[in-house]
């Protein structure tokens, strides 16, 4: 059963073919067997899993079922659930209960989805391999020396190695789109509002948005489907109708036109990866696309207006984890003191230079130098894509210019880390909906083929990724654990 879309699990659960209750146990079991090598999951609760399941069954026994009742899925460790403590892998919140439900979780509550568990993540979602958590590194299923990509390197592992049908994670930077790329899954950014932010803690609260891991594109129109919409609870959320994605999912793409550009394979990228990726935008040509290229120039700047916008929205957001409000509090003789223990204590080294970094860019004398030029640089890097989109439908690009690098190999180098997000950092800043799916692997470690499309248009990336899929099998292939 481990091997199950959610297509194809909710068929035979509706079918009565097998039970939300024998499919939880199954998925458990795989975690039993695997992760004591994965390391993908902060907390289970098999029972708590267990009694979702049951009141799945009971709905499908009496006819309230949707295609989504009994579906087990992993929640990224960011998310505030009620039923589990939500610690975003700091010491900071490491025995943090919320009192409520993101609006997301609420969300799958309501259609009967089983959660199996949280998924570790880097330290407040800052990192690009998960190796900044403050309780262990994850590892790739696909070669266990090498890191799962990041922040979101749980919730991509744990889908790659049979742990959940699906899972939730956020992409601020590339978060969901890097680490599905590493770990040869499927991976879903929204549009910036398509679904609600209430309830997840913020990194960047301009950049931040929840997405999708799934085993395919099908998968991935089906859980956005219900993710999506506008939420009285965030003012972010945009007010827009939520298509049936699904239902419109379409095969093929005669006529569509892509844009592949030129500086997303500038020097610097592996060259096996930029020809699997050529290879794929040729298969996308082979039947019936029109590919073009184009220039999209001030990529070059993006990631420099990434570091600036980032850690001064993240500075002011971890601001409030003061030892007074909630979370870890250190004693001290006096205020300062015990903020200064709390912070010095709760925070790892990743999220404090990135404190550092955004409060410099923000202090008096500096914010018009840094944060507000970095505001009126990622205004042109948006109009650039405007401009892009008037000629092109979608745009395919690698998903990381590298391959999966080694546990450690970057973890003391953070410039080289932070490059790795080089190819999925424009599209947080110009708010773009954008797709990871696999297209192939190099020395056996997977590589992703990365879609983007116009604000709202995610269904012209999920055709493209379901007829690209139907082409291909590199998204049905699996890790030998």
């Amino acid at each position: 059963m481990i091997n199950y879309t959610i297509t194809q699990a909710a068929e035979l659960l509706h079918k009565k073919q097998i039970s939300a209750v024998e499919l939880t146990k199954e998925y458990l079991q795989n975690i039993a067997n695997t992760e004591n090598r994965v390391h993908a999951f902060t907390q289970l609760n098999e029972k708590q899993a267990l009694d979702s399941a049951q009141h799945a069954d009971q709905k499908l026994h009496n006819g309230s079922a949707n295609k989504l009742t009994g579906i087990p899925i992993a929640i990224k460790d960011i998310m505030n659930t009620v039923d589990w403590r939500t610690t975003c892998s700091s010491k900071m919140l490491e025995n943090y209960q919320s009192v409520y439900d993101a609006t997301c979780i609420s969300k799958l509550k309501e259609r009967g989805m089983v959660i199996v568990g949280k998924t570790n993540m880097d330290e407040f979602a800052m990192g690009s391999s998960t190796e900044t958590s403050a309780f262990f590194k994850t590892f790739n299923p696909w070669n266990l020396e090498y890191v799962p990509g990041g922040s979101s390197g749980g919730s991509a592992a744990c889908i790659a190695a049979n742990q959940a049908i699906c899972s939730l994670g956020t992409d601020t930077g590339g978060s969901i789109r890097q680490p599905a790329s590493f770990c040869s899954v499927t991976g879903f950014k929204p549009t910036y509002g398509r679904v609600s932010r209430y309830g997840v803690v913020a990194f960047a609260s301009s950049l931040d948005q929840v997405g999708t891991f799934t085993k395919d594109a099908h998968d991935a129109a089906i859980l956005l489907e219900a993710l999506c919409g506008a939420d009285s609870k965030d003012s972010t959320s945009a007010k827009q109708a939520v298509p049936a994605f699904s239902q419109d999912l379409r095969d093929g793409v005669r006529g569509l036109r892509i844009g592949v550009p030129k500086e997303y394979f500038a020097q610097g990228i592996n060259p096996q990866v930029e020809s699997l990726v050529r290879k794929a935008v040729q298969e996308l040509q082979n039947h019936g696309a029109i590919v073009k290229e184009i220039s999209l120039p001030n990529t070059k700047y993006a990631l420099a207006v990434y570091y600036i916008i980032a850690p001064s929205e993240a500075s002011a957001n971890l601001a409030r984890f003061d030892g007074v409000k909630y979370g870890l509090r250190a004693d001290g003789n006096d205020m300062w003191q015990v903020i200064e223990k709390t912070r010095g204590q709760g925070f790892g080294d990743e999220v404090l230079r990135r404190i550092m970094i955004g409060t410099y860019a923000l202090s008096a004398g500096y914010y018009d130098a840094w944060y507000l030029k970095a505001q009126k640089v990622r205004t042109l890097i948006k109009a650039e894509f405007t401009d892009a989109f008037k000629e092109v439908d979608i745009i395919c690009a690698p998903t990381a210019p590298v391959l999966p690098f080694k546990s450690g190999e970057k973890i003391d180098d953070p410039l080289a880390m932070y490059l790795a997000d080089i190819c999925t950092i424009p599209i947080n800043i110009a708010g773009l909906p954008g797709m990871s799916i696999p297209c192939g692997f190099a020395n056996g470690l997977p590589v992703g083929l990365q879609i983007i499309g116009r604000p709202f248009d995610e269904q012209t990336i999920l055709n493209t990724a379901h007829t690209y899929q139907k082409l291909t099998s590199f998204h049905k292939e699996q890790p030998k654990l």
